[in-house]
């Protein structure tokens, strides 16, 4: 097993934002590769996106962005926890979430979840959500949302 450098493993931290443990242990399971390793984080994700399928989420944030006075999003965020809840990040993954809607204009959650992400075209929404479920460590949903457009 390659032993991971504190650089490479403070860049894939900042990259993923996972725990310092996770990105060492994928930097050793790539062999040290970066790409690699992050690739396997994103997996990660998506693993543990499965796995916490059958929690419930008992809290969360309604977030709203207008787009130049003429179109108005509305999304219901849940998660597990008020901590998650309450962080910035979770707060700007909600923000990034109503302006996706706000540019795209899908029909419903499902459509929304297999859209390509306006801000990385290399993942969908779906991708992002598995992302930030790994990043949190607990079931995330986008449960609702309404768009209005003059």
């Amino acid at each position: 097993m390659i032993s991971a450098s504190k650089e490479k493993i403070q860049e894939l931290r900042e990259k993923s934002g996972v725990s310092v443990m996770a990105c060492k242990k994928a930097l050793e399971d790539a062999g040290g590769d970066l790409e690699k390793a992050f690739s396997l984080l994103k997996e990660v994700g998506a693993t543990l996106a499965l796995k916490k399928e059958g929690r419930e989420t008992k809290t969360g944030i309604i977030q709203s962005y207008v787009h130049g006075g003429k179109i108005g999003v509305l999304v219901e965020l849940k998660c597990e926890t008020d901590f998650v809840a309450r962080n910035p990040e979770f707060q700007n993954f909600a923000k990034e979430i109503a302006m996706q809607i706000a540019a795209t204009a899908p029909e419903n959650i499902s459509g929304l979840l297999g859209e390509m992400y306006i801000k990385n075209s290399s993942q969908t929404v779906a991708d992002y959500l598995n992302e930030m479920i790994g990043k949190f460590g607990e079931k995330i949903e986008i449960s609702n949302f309404a768009r209005l457009e003059l």
